[in-house]
């Protein structure tokens, strides 16, 4: 037991030196005892403590040869610390300074990478996810043969996905507002930029059924216009539907609108 409490209180005394130690170098050190503390930090996986060090490393070096390495480790720490923000800017950064690095093709995707990461954590935000797939698509142009191609057309079918299901959201919301003209509009244009959707079907119903009740909601003379309209959304409905409940309720739809004809008709 006294052993133990011994070995522990050994392992206090190393931990509270080393943090002494470290407190010093950022307060005192110089430039190059900073920077070998720095690598040494960084290849122990200890990315926090080697940034603190990096910040101070960093503007000392510009210019210098040692630029190029600084500027890369202190990169890939935020990226390793999950800070996609800081890593995509100092990434897209390092790309620009350092065309001809060994490290660009890495740099570049990891960039992108980070703007995706970023993408991924917002559920309104678009911006990111198209400069996600803009930076992923001038990879896949400028490096067809890399190592991160693979990974890089599953980011950008994952980017895709992720728009294609935004924009059936939002014209959904519309239809489940009661908002019948924008929802059309909406499915119209999902339908047009999406035409092998995985959401087709429930596309062309609420499409259907938003064409309906706006027709039925509508002014006396704009009914017949709109139930014609809605005759139509059916018939491309009922010749690409799969899922048959959704047909079945389309089915319903369209009898309804041919009574609505009927009667005005008589």
């Amino acid at each position: 037991m006294q052993m133990k409490k011994g070995i522990l209180l050994i392992s206090i005394l190393l931990f509270c030196a080393s943090c002494s130690d470290y407190q010093q170098l950022l307060r005192n050190g110089n430039t190059s005892e900073q920077f070998k503390a720095a690598e040494k930090l960084y290849k122990e996986g200890k990315y926090k403590k080697a940034l603190g060090l990096y910040e101070l490393v960093v503007p000392a070096y510009r210019g210098k040869p040692q630029a190029e390495r600084v500027s890369y480790y202190e990169a890939n720490s935020y990226y390793a610390l999950g800070d996609f923000y800081i890593s995509s800017y100092k990434f897209d950064r390092f790309a620009k300074a350092y065309p001809k690095s060994d490290k660009v093709e890495e740099a570049r995707f990891k960039a992108a990478r980070s703007t995706a990461e970023l993408a991924n954590r917002s559920s309104l935000e678009q911006k990111d996810t198209y400069t996600a797939l803009e930076k992923f698509q001038a990879f896949i142009n400028d490096y067809p043969k890399s190592i991160y191609l693979a990974k890089s057309n599953e980011y950008t079918q994952d980017l895709n996905g992720r728009l294609e299901k935004k924009f059936y959201d939002i014209a959904k919301r519309y239809h489940h507002r009661e908002l019948y003209k924008p929802a059309i509009a909406s499915f119209d244009n999902y339908l047009l930029d999406y035409p092998g959707s995985k959401y087709m079907d429930e596309a062309l119903y609420y499409r259907l059924e938003s064409a309906y009740e706006l027709a039925i909601n509508s002014f006396d003379n704009l009914i017949p216009e709109r139930l014609q309209e809605a005759t139509e959304f059916y018939e491309l409905f009922e010749s690409r539907i799969r899922d048959e409940k959704l047909k079945e309720k389309g089915a319903k739809i369209f009898s309804n609108i041919q009574q609505y004809q009927n009667n005005i008709n008589l």
